[in-house]
Order: structure tokens, then sequence, then C-alpha cells
């Protein structure tokens, strides 16, 4: 049974260009598609996820992209 992702709140709103957020999880690739559908919602369009390990724990880094000047 899938996990509903629905009750679950990523911080996009307060995401800055340049800065990002990690999410524990073992279905990451429904979680990057999840995540990335969310921001997308938000009109954030800069938004990128990679799957990775951090400190011990599998999940989806989100990110934005640093705005260069």
């Amino acid at each position: 049974m899938p996990m509903k992702y629905s009750s679950l709140r990523l911080p996009w709103e307060k995401v800055e260009k340049g800065q990002g957020f990690f999410i524990p999880c073992l279905d990451t690739e429904a979680m990057k598609e999840w995540g990335l559908k969310k921001a997308f919602s938000l009109r954030i369009l800069d938004a990128h996820a990679s799957v990775g390990i951090l400190d011990g724990k599998l999940g989806v880094m989100f990110y934005r992209k640093p705005q260069f000047v």
C-alpha cells in the first residue's frame, strides 16, 4: 500500500534560491515526482530533486538552483 503524501507539508514557500531540504523515504521515485509536482503547482519552476543518502538515511534532496547575477 503506497504512502499518502497529502498530509506531508513541504517547505517550498520558505526555500529561497540556493537552499534546499531533505526528505527521508524509501520510495524515492514517488517522493521525487510528488515533491516536484508540489513545487510546480506553487509556480516554483527552478525546483530540482536528487536521490541520495544523508546521515545514513535514504531520501530525496529538494533544492532550488542559486541565482547568478
